[in-house]
């Protein structure tokens, strides 16, 4: 069992507490974690779906949207 998620939590709380936003390439290096042994498990999925949740609508453009449905359909 992969711990992976726990460490993907981590982070992300690290980039949010950075200045209040997820940015797209701290979005790739949060998916790059959760694929480091190859599969999003449902931890890991879970942990995404959450970060996804508390986004902004700031946050949420258009690259952002693609990026988020292109994670989930390739991994979801």
């Amino acid at each position: 069992m992969s711990n992976d998620y726990l460490e993907l939590t981590y982070h992300s709380i690290q980039c949010f507490a950075n200045d209040g936003k997820l940015l797209i390439n701290e979005l790739n290096d949060l998916l790059a974690i959760a694929l480091r042994d190859g599969v999003v498990d449902d931890d890991e999925k879970r942990v995404l779906n959450s970060i996804f949740d508390k986004l902004t609508e700031e946050e949420l453009t258009q690259t952002m949207q693609d990026k988020i449905a292109d994670i989930k359909e390739k991994h979801f």
